[in-house]
């Protein structure tokens, strides 16, 4: 899948940055057509899901503890 900052919207030094991050982060690598995946792709995004659910994780903790400290 080409991704670019026409498809995106996104100017187009962000999305550089942000492939240069993977691929220095190794889930993908650049190709004469951008970037393609690599065998540590799933892993990664695995990674990154556990500590998403780590931080909505908090994030409701701390709703809960803010709610709380209001009606007390």
């Amino acid at each position: 899948m080409k991704v670019g900052s026409n498809e995106t919207g996104y100017l187009h030094h962000k999305v550089r940055y942000s492939l240069r991050i993977l691929e220095e982060e190794d889930p993908i690598e650049p190709s004469s057509q951008g970037a393609i995946t690599t065998d540590r792709t799933m892993t990664s995004v695995t990674d990154l899901d556990e500590k998403f659910i780590g931080i909505v994780e908090i994030l409701q903790e701390m709703k809960i503890d803010s709610i709380t400290e209001t009606t007390e």
